[in-house]
């Protein structure tokens, strides 16, 4: 049985005395409901990364190796979801990593991924509208990037800052043009591959073999085929990037026990359709040399899918296509800007931030957390003095850094967690809802696989003749800011690492007995619409 207490909502935290151990249960109201979680889960992901960054790993491996790449790092984020999953099941705790790491492992640890994920959002935001500046240049490259970019700034300031329930219709609504945009996209790339577009040219596989289906990139060879594949996984490590912002929510979501792992059971199915099927159709519909490519040549940074439908002659659509993305990406910051301030309320309620951001509004937004975050959203102005394309290429690899530390972090809180377990007696089968398979053995390969693409996501720039000092900065910054913060709280705090028998596994797990169980669905519509959603 689920211990069950029935809670007030209030939305003053300051007198939170900081301490984890003493945390009460998660005041806030919550807000955000099943069609939230599932579309913010589905959505969240959806941002720039698939419809543009993804262009730059097409221009840089090839067709092949770009799908090889997605579907090898798809793998090892379903498996660090699971964990995830499992833990944000059993304690459903707002700003869920930083805890669990805290809890499950050492305050140290918490302290530093719960900064570093802030940061990440933080940057994330700043990728996502510095790419939206970029594609708005494919209407009209006259007017200044910083009208576009202070336009988006206002509308996701405004959205997190007035309720979160109206937060969570916003993301609803866009995730829902982001699913119907993309399964359009990709039946419109299959028609036009077997030649179905105004060309009525059949495409088949013909770009996998003219230029060809696997870049020899840096090196010749079999070498060079290799380097391509694994910088197609780094590429997809920024595709990817803020997938776990569906735990984030977990403080704020009714009933959570059920919603949590509904959405991660799906997530398999929502990987295979959107990233694989989706690097597949672009891989099918233009060559690697096209040098509209982001990274792969001159010119404005643009979409593939764009780019694809162009090609094939298609006069009206790319500009629809392009307000998809331009709307993906203003979706993306807004969910950004919402997780970014929640990881930091969390590290608040624990202690390791200012006690000043646990205050929130009448409707439960923390306004400090928001204010914080978005104060590094001026960065994106860097894109009116620079070229956009450089400028989302040097935030996308500081967010890759960022994410990987991340997965990291939860593989090994879930480590610490599965030990707790163990150590405590407590019979995982019977007492989880939620329960991952091959575990903890997939936490150990994730970590082992996220570890060697930390170290050798810049390996290109220590190949003879491809020193590149900017890449070179931006590709491993992340590892001296995490590990800085790492060690800086464990020697002036003296943590240490959690004892398996005394870990805390139970406060923090109390729900609003209003949310603990799901509402029966009323009639075959309704049915319908909860499994679907």
């Amino acid at each position: 049985m689920f211990l069950i207490t029935q809670v007030k909502n209030s939305h003053d935290y300051s007198s939170y005395n900081g301490r984890e151990e003493d945390s009460k249960p998660n005041f806030r109201p919550r807000k955000l409901k099943s069609r939230h979680m599932q579309f913010y889960a589905i959505g969240g992901t959806i941002g720039t990364g698939l419809f543009v960054g993804i262009g730059g790993g097409l221009a840089q491996a090839g067709p092949l190796s770009l799908l090889l790449g997605y579907s090898i790092t798809s793998i090892f984020i379903f498996a660090m979801m699971r964990c995830l999953g499992e833990m944000t099941t059993w304690m459903p705790l707002p700003g869920a990593t930083p805890r669990f790491c805290s809890r499950f492992v050492d305050e140290a640890l918490g302290f530093a991924v719960g900064w570093n994920q802030w940061y990440n959002c933080a940057i994330t935001v700043c990728a996502e509208i510095s790419a939206a500046a970029a594609v708005i240049q494919f209407w009209n490259d006259t007017i200044s990037p910083a009208v576009w970019i202070s336009i988006i700034l206002v509308l996701i300031f405004i959205f997190n800052l007035i309720d979160v329930g109206i937060f969570g219709e916003a993301e609803f609504v866009c995730s829902c043009v982001k699913i119907v945009a993309l399964v359009g996209l990709l039946i419109l790339s299959l028609v036009i591959d077997l030649g179905g577009g105004p060309t009525h040219d059949r495409l088949g596989f013909r770009y996998w073999k003219n230029p060809g289906a696997m870049i020899e990139y840096i090196a010749s060879g079999d070498t060079g085929r290799f380097l391509g594949l694994f910088n197609a996984i780094v590429n997809a490590g920024f595709a990817f990037a803020g997938i776990e912002m569906v735990a984030v929510a977990a403080g704020e979501t009714e009933n959570p026990r059920y919603n949590i792992p509904k959405a991660i059971n799906r997530l398999f199915w929502r990987i295979i359709f959107f990233y694989i099927l989706g690097t597949l159709a672009i891989g099918v519909l233009v060559p690697y040399t096209d040098n509209r490519l982001l990274n792969g040549g001159a010119g404005v940074a643009s979409s593939p899918w764009v780019i694809g439908i162009s090609r094939a002659g298609i006069k009206v659509l790319p500009s629809i296509i392009n307000a998809v993305v331009l709307l993906s990406a203003a979706s993306s910051g807004n969910a950004l800007l919402y997780s970014g301030s929640r990881y930091l309320l969390a590290l608040a309620e624990g202690g390791q931030a200012p006690k000043f951001l646990l205050k929130c509004t009448k409707r439960g937004v923390p306004i400090y957390c928001v204010l914080c975050t978005g104060a590094l959203a001026p960065l994106t102005y860097m894109a009116v003095s620079s070229d956009s394309a450089r400028v989302f290429s040097w935030f996308a690899n500081l967010v890759t850094t960022a994410a990987l530390f991340t997965w990291c972090s939860i593989c090994i809180a879930y480590i610490g967690f599965d030990r707790a377990l163990h150590a405590q007696g407590i019979n995982q089968k019977e007492e989880l809802a939620f329960k991952g398979f091959l575990q903890p053995y997939i936490s150990y390969i994730s970590l082992v696989f996220f570890i060697i693409v930390i170290i050798f996501n810049g390996f290109s720039v220590f190949i003879h003749g491809h020193w590149d000092t900017q890449k070179f900065v931006v590709s491993y910054v992340g590892m001296p800011i995490f590990f800085t913060l790492f060690l800086g709280w464990k020697f002036f705090k003296k943590t240490k690492i959690r004892n398996a028998e005394e870990i805390d596994l139970h406060t923090g797990r109390q729900l609003d007995e209003s949310t603990e169980y799901a509402e029966k669905p009323k009639g075959m519509l309704d049915r319908l619409w909860k499994w679907a959603a």
